[in-house]
């Protein structure tokens, strides 16, 4: 049996991939699923409690819908997904393992749902490979203690989860499991991948120059 643990999803408008998420992190071992809703207008609540979800709504910054399901969670180990990510098999049982191994937070590798997108993960993965900074779509973990000692996500509208990821690694020993999440390319489909990369290098240049999270938000969602 799975040691317990609560997935939390952050959501927007994402009755199209909530359910699958919630099925897969059920599947993977989750003993309870949180997903902390920022507004949807659409069916993500319905569609999250049909799928056995638990729904808490609030504001809808993500590093805030995060922090508030961290909040509410019943268990101990905490995973934060998003929602268009699926957990793989096994996934609760290998973040035990880890997290009882002493590392202090982790990740997974990455693939996409879009075939044509393989070389993007592959080129993800040799990153958090060297690096142990898995970022927000590569599913978080930690433990509840020590997230919040952390403090937490920090309160800023983009750039939340690479900032936890640098804070947990001064802390202590980081992984990245070798199980795959497969999560959605859509911004990458849709902005096209050149655009996409240089954009999301140019944040974390400027972010490490100290241009304001406000503005790399604007910059991200332009």
């Amino acid at each position: 049996m799975s040691a317990p643990a609560s997935v939390i999803i952050a959501a927007l408008n994402e009755e199209e991939n909530i359910g699958a998420t919630i099925d897969a992190a059920r599947a993977a071992g989750a003993s309870e699923v949180i997903v902390a809703d920022g507004g949807s207008s659409d069916a993500t609540i319905d569609v999250a409690r049909a799928h056995g979800a638990r729904v808490i709504t609030g504001e809808r910054v993500r590093a805030r819908q995060l922090n508030r399901g961290a909040d509410a969670a019943a268990h101990d180990i905490l995973l934060f997904v998003h929602a268009d990510t699926q957990l793989p098999a096994g996934a609760i049982d290998a973040v035990a393992r880890a997290l009882g191994d002493g590392f202090v937070f982790g990740g997974f590798r990455v693939s996409f749902a879009e075939p044509h997108l393989a070389y993007v993960a592959a080129l993800i993965n040799f990153r958090t490979h060297l690096t142990r900074e898995p970022w927000g779509d590569q599913a978080q973990f930690t433990r509840r203690d020590t997230f919040r000692a952390m403090g937490g996500y920090p309160d800023y509208p983009i750039m939340e989860d690479y900032e936890l990821a640098r804070r947990m690694k001064r802390t202590g020993r980081t992984i990245v499991l070798p199980l795959t999440v497969r999560t959605s390319g859509r911004r990458f489909v849709r902005k096209g991948v050149l655009r996409t990369t240089a954009l999301n290098w140019r944040i974390i240049l400027s972010y490490h120059l100290g241009v304001s999270v406000e503005r790399l938000a604007k910059w991200y969602r332009r």
